[in-house]
């Protein structure tokens, strides 16, 4: 049985940065990872991470105040303050530490770093390398680990907390190579496994996007925070889902409809295509709604040609790429067909500023948490931003909370004990075989419900409905049936155990935005089209239950900036 003073469970940025934290600070640290760091998530950011660095020419006034001031405006004032305020102020710092360990940022002739503008931002504050920057920032860490000779455990899938007396111990994991599970013992536990964006049917999410890793938190007593706020994207491929970076339209992408009109001056007449997501998505779906789709259809056009070959190539080569593949379209020659899909989960693990939960010995850190510094809408070139800064908080306070020594008590009998609960439950599933019910048609009745009823308009009937799909196929969960008993890299198996889990986390999102009677950022209701803060500037936090969620909700951390109406 491995024991690490340190588990990291999740490879991505948030992962690696608290890895990489804590051993510097003499700790003793693993990383867990269902794919190799490299192929982490992460990887997927394609257009810039923010920081009030104050290098483009037009942005000369910005500030970590100015950053912060943003961030909440663009949360619709949901954000706890504090928190942003200790992300923007921490944001230079890890940016020039990225660049100092090598991070290949694109540059301006003097040698700084570049900046563009993305959307809901005061000024252009995006560091960038071309459209890979989470590539880039990705394996400049992936290179940090591995000089720091961090261990790495890697396609290990993580199905289950160790609890022994109230605190986390370490986790149980499925061995892919090897076959059969595990107990890692730790002293404490960092997860950082990205968002639960493949609940959806339609998402930029890669396949390991899940929330499995988060479920067994929320499974293990660990409340789950705002999980109603889901982010769409307002340009993913057509047809595909792949992202379209923002960057895309910083660097002066237009959007128009099938009449060639740039129809975001109706929604956001000064930021137009720079507007935030939300108002961007649902601009884009009303103009589908009321007719204006391309041909009629449900997409519009995202439009480059303007900005000329050598800008693209040169800022934009990964999107022509993506385009040319998986659209057949050279947006050198040809607008890019798009529409917008789930992209971000802004809810997640209930965490302070330093990745404590609720639970001691259990950390968070990257999109799996909730620190909250969206709220309720994530603006672009914040989620980079968050999986640095507060995966290296996470790394600090584990440093911090270990100097005293190990916690009390031998874990390898509650290891051994969360093993065999496991191993009873595989082997319950594999008793029912094909006799049992189907997971997989479980899970496309799950993307299918979240798509059609929770998606970037809202109304209470149609919820209810969702709702109620999703309390029956938590209840077919517990007949469903394992097809596969193999043991080396049995993705039946996989799939089949994170299923619980990821209906669970669906419910979340369901049942806190049935309760949610206002419209707020990325929850848009149509039936109550206001943003309510005499009633709703609070938190929403979802305790399991065997029945489903049980929500309570927290005060909003207000501070400086008062809440007052987004306009952009």
């Amino acid at each position: 049985m491995p024991h690490h003073q340190l588990i990291v469970v999740g490879g991505g940025l948030a992962g690696l940065r608290a890895a990489v934290e804590a051993k510097a600070g003499g700790v003793d640290v693993a990383i867990l990872s269902q794919v190799h760091p490299g192929r982490s998530h992460s990887g997927a950011a394609q257009g810039g991470i923010n920081a009030a660095l104050a290098n483009n020419p037009d942005g000369r006034d910005d500030s970590p105040e100015k950053h912060a001031f943003d961030t909440v405006k663009g949360s619709d004032y949901l954000a706890d303050q504090a928190a942003a305020i200790q992300m923007t102020s921490d944001a230079p710092g890890v940016i020039f530490e990225m660049d100092h360990w090598g991070c290949p940022f694109s540059r301006y002739d003097d040698g700084r770093i570049a900046q563009r503008p993305f959307g809901g931002a005061g000024y252009p504050r995006t560091c960038y390398g071309a459209d890979k920057t989470g590539h880039y920032l990705l394996h400049t860490l992936v290179e940090r680990a591995y000089e720091r000779r961090i261990k790495m455990y890697v396609e290990v899938f993580v199905t289950a907390l160790i609890v022994d007396d109230g605190r986390c111990r370490g986790v149980v994991a499925y061995d892919m190579i090897r076959g059969g599970f595990e107990a890692f013992t730790a002293d404490a536990v960092v997860m950082a496994t990205g968002g639960a964006g493949r609940i959806y049917a339609n998402s930029t999410n890669a396949i390991i996007s899940t929330g499995g890793a988060a479920a067994a938190a929320y499974h293990a007593g660990v409340p789950m925070e705002d999980m109603e706020f889901v982010q769409f994207h307002p340009t993913g491929l057509y047809t595909t889902h792949i992202l379209m970076t923002e960057g895309a339209r910083g660097e002066g992408g237009y959007l128009v409809n099938d009449e060639g009109e740039r129809f975001m001056a109706r929604y956001a007449a000064k930021a137009m295509e720079l507007a935030p997501r939300d108002i961007t998505s649902r601009a884009i779906t009303t103009e589908i709604d009321e007719g204006r789709g391309i041909g009629g259809g449900d997409y519009v056009h995202l439009d480059l040609r303007h900005l000329g070959a050598e800008r693209i190539l040169e800022r934009l080569p990964g999107i022509r790429d993506l385009a040319i593949h998986f659209e057949g379209v050279d947006p050198i020659e040809e607008p890019i067909p798009i529409k917008p899909v789930q992209h971000y989960t802004m809810g997640g693990i209930d965490t302070d500023v330093d990745g404590r939960t609720r639970m001691p010995g259990f950390y968070a850190a990257g999109e799996c948490a909730c620190v909250s510094v969206h709220g309720a809408n994530r603006l672009g070139g914040n989620s980079l931003l968050e999986t640095i800064v507060f995966g290296r908080r996470a790394g600090m306070a584990v440093v911090a909370d270990l100097e005293g020594g190990a916690p009390a008590g031998d874990p390898a009998p509650a290891g051994r004990a969360a093993v065999a609960a496991l191993e009873a439950r595989v082997a319950e599933l594999a008793a029912r075989g094909s006799g049992g019910i189907d997971p997989y048609a479980v899970r496309e009745e799950m993307i299918a419900a979240t798509r059609d009823c929770f998606g970037v308009f809202r109304e209470e009937a149609v919820m209810r409905t969702g709702a109620e799909v999703l309390r029956r196929l938590k209840e077919r969960c517990a007949g469903i049936g394992l097809r596969n008993a193999g043991g080396v890299f049995n993705l039946d198996l996989m799939r089949t155990l994170e299923l619980e889990g990821m209906v669970d986390l669906a419910l979340c999102v369901a049942e806190g935005a049935l309760a949610r009677t206002e419209s707020r950022g990325s929850h848009s209701r149509t039936d109550y089209p206001a943003r309510d803060d005499e009633h709703w500037l609070k938190h929403t936090l979802a305790h399991y239950t065997p029945e489903g969620p049980r929500l309570e909700y927290v005060p909003v951390a207000l501070g400086t900036f008062e809440p007052q109406e987004r306009k952009y």
